[in-house]
């Protein structure tokens, strides 16, 4: 079910399917809690098409554990509907009328994005841009799955927005949308680099719980308008949050700016220092040379003298 039409993962029981087994039994036994998982087998299988079986194992490990891709695959899902809230918020903040056009025919990210970020893209996009991801993944993190469905979505917004039932909708975004062109491919990777939703992500987290919690409290005798006003205050309140979050970030980055300038001041100065060390080293290496030569020179004459130049009886 991985890649079945590559020559590599095709033959069955071949060198392909035997270590795309090894590296997911192993990580099923190194973390228990996830196990084995479908999408798993789809980044796995992506890695060893570029490396040997130990390498990605070791960077499937990087990639959950550090990268935190491995929060999404718990059993409780619990992230990965945060992350489906997180998007179907930037698609209204970047798309509106995309974002309008899916909520008339009741269209969530759920309904399409799942398995993109489950399998990192991989069980339906080309792999030459797969593998495109993956290096973006690497030198910028989790978020760049949210800035390549935004992009994607976005640059066929015009062709989405002419279906106009859930059934035609759902079925471009699964089948037709991921024959990419090189050309497609290309704007989509320039547009990832460009853009910035990580200020977004975290305020989006924080609402979903926030969100969530209001819904646990909230009486169920509210009238609709009175749980619109409580939305109101919660939506306040996160916006002030997000000030103040703001604010705290500014001075973070100040002081990590102050940080960097007396590391490079400390690095030029040490710097120096060792110049002055090997100057001082190549000084005292042509004195040493030079007192040799003359302790030479004087007991060719028959002086005998110590190191500071004092005849000797």
């Amino acid at each position: 079910r991985t890649f079945p039409t590559h020559p590599y993962f095709q033959a069955q029981l071949g060198a392909g399917q035997l270590s795309l087994f090894n590296i997911l039994k192993a990580y099923s036994l190194l973390d228990p809690e996830v196990g084995y998982c479908q999408g798993l087998s789809f980044i796995a299988g992506v890695l060893l098409l570029h490396m040997g079986e130990e390498d990605a194992f070791n960077m499937l490990k990087f990639l959950m554990f550090d990268v935190g891709l491995r929060k999404q695959y718990r059993p409780d899902m619990i992230i990965l509907q945060i992350q489906m809230y997180q998007l179907s918020r930037l698609l209204h903040d970047y798309h509106r009328d995309l974002h309008s056009h899916l909520e008339q025919q009741e269209i969530g990210p759920s309904l399409y994005a799942t398995p993109w970020f489950l399998t990192l893209f991989a069980s339906h996009f080309p792999l030459g841009f797969v593998a495109r991801v993956f290096d973006m993944l690497f030198l910028q993190g989790s978020e760049v799955i949210f800035k390549v469905a935004l992009s994607l979505l976005g640059s066929h917004k015009p062709l989405i927005l002419q279906h106009d039932s859930l059934e035609s909708i759902v079925d471009f975004i699964k089948t037709t949308l991921p024959n990419l062109g090189l050309v497609q491919m290309e704007k989509t990777i320039n547009q990832v680099c460009e853009m910035d939703v990580s200020k977004q992500l975290q305020a989006y987290e924080v609402e979903y719980h926030v969100l969530q919690d209001e819904l646990l409290d909230t009486p169920p005798t509210l009238n609709q308008q009175q749980r619109a006003a409580q939305l109101e205050r919660t939506n306040q309140s996160l916006r002030q949050q997000n000030l103040d979050l703001l604010e705290e970030l500014q001075v973070s980055h100040a002081r990590v700016c102050n940080l960097e300038s007396r590391v490079e001041a400390l690095a030029q100065s040490e710097g120096q220092l060792k110049q002055q060390v090997s100057a001082l080293e190549e000084e005292k290496t042509q004195l040493a040379t030079t007192i040799a030569h003359l302790q030479k020179l004087l007991t060719s004459l028959g002086i005998n003298a110590d190191l500071e130049g004092q005849t000797l009886p």
